[in-house]
């Protein structure tokens, strides 16, 4: 099996709903395939470099994964057809300076996914207990 990284570019117009949706479909595409999924870095909205399909910006995602290369055909088949994604790009790592490269950004994604994640527990702890009902009393004059 071989390294991979694969860049994809996402329209800005989505919601946050929907950028999550295309994330999972282009991660679920990679499970159905047979590869292993090793971390995922989603760089956010990014100015391109010149206008694509009259878009200035874009989300950047990039995936990492281990995969035989009979996979890559047909992600970005799925890619090249999703109309949301803008560009893509697939890179392999194959020799050890490479490989060796591939394997400190993928702990750099890890370590930046698990900082997300803990970011967002935080927040929906905090949530309720700012939730808390609050009494109000009216007076009402005569």
């Amino acid at each position: 099996m071989n390294n991979y990284e694969t860049l994809f570019v996402i329209k800005p117009t989505l919601t946050d709903e929907e950028t999550t949706a295309q994330i999972a479909k282009v991660t679920a595409i990679l499970e159905r395939e047979g590869a292993e999924i090793l971390a995922i870095d989603n760089m956010g909205m990014r100015k391109l470099a010149y206008p694509v399909q009259k878009n200035k910006r874009g989300l950047y995602t990039i995936i990492y994964f281990k995969a035989a290369g009979t996979i890559i055909n047909e992600l970005e088949r799925n890619l090249k057809f999703n109309e949301e994604v803008i560009k893509y790009l697939t890179v392999r790592y194959s020799n050890t300076k490479e490989v060796a490269q591939f394997k400190k950004l993928v702990t750099a994604a890890t370590k930046i996914e698990e900082a997300t994640k803990a970011e967002e527990t935080a927040k929906a702890e905090e949530a309720p207990e700012a939730e808390a009902p609050t009494t109000t009393t009216e007076t009402v004059e005569a």
